[in-house]
């Protein structure tokens, strides 16, 4: 592992990129898929129609091909996305798909009752789903969502698809560099083990403050 460590800084400099492309996607995705899950439920139906397809669309196409379309398949169309800003679409998109699921699945547990409480006391559908339905929701959606903030931190590996100088393009050009394949890439399992480990225990810690503080 020592000619690991002496690759620390061009290998902690691709971490950072990881960690600048994770927070771009988690924070564009989840808000994206926060309207996502509310027009599901409450919009006209063409809406809801338009939503579902592009909801089930996403979800079952692979990412790879998303990533190839917004990179390569606009260009055509007179489109020209850097690498950057094509990896955080694809990716937000995708995260969106799977965030309107989560956020129907949850404010569908909250009971029709509070709805019905908030549209007594006045509340009209935007101030009563922001300050009453989704506060709710919010400890329900913290499970699936810190699955899926796992599985987009492990989704940013594919930005060495199109040579994004995130870690594991790091790992793999120094271990071409070196040839020291095995010891490098056996680096990259622990930190993305380690970095994921440390999303899920934030993940957990968050949703145990929010059931306290609806508790």
């Amino acid at each position: 592992m020592a000619v690991v460590w002496e690759s620390r800084e061009l290998l902690w400099a691709g971490l950072l990129y990881t960690f600048k492309l994770f927070f771009a996607v988690i924070i564009l995705g989840t808000i994206l898929g926060v309207f996502v899950g509310i027009g599901l439920l409450y919009a006209p139906r063409p809406i809801k129609w338009i939503l579902r397809a592009y909801v089930d669309v996403l979800r079952g196409m692979p990412l790879i091909v998303t990533i190839f379309v917004l990179f390569y398949g606009l260009v055509a169309y007179g489109v020209n996305l850097t690498a950057f800003q094509s990896i955080v679409l694809a990716l937000s998109i995708f995260c969106s798909s799977h965030m309107g699921e989560i956020v129907r699945g949850a404010v569908n547990s909250i009971p029709n009752g509070q709805i019905d409480a908030a549209k007594s006391i006045g509340l009209t559908f935007w101030p009563r789903t922001l300050s009453v339905v989704l506060p709710q929701a919010a400890p329900v959606m913290m499970g699936p969502w810190t699955n899926l903030a796992v599985d987009m931190f492990k989704a940013t590996s594919l930005a060495l698809l199109v040579s994004q100088a995130d870690f594991l393009f790091s790992i793999q050009k120094r271990a071409a560099a070196n040839g020291y394949y095995l010891a490098h890439y056996f680096a990259a399992i622990l930190v993305y083990l380690v970095c994921c480990f440390a999303i899920s225990r934030f993940g957990a810690w968050l949703a145990k403050r929010m059931r306290v503080g609806v508790a």
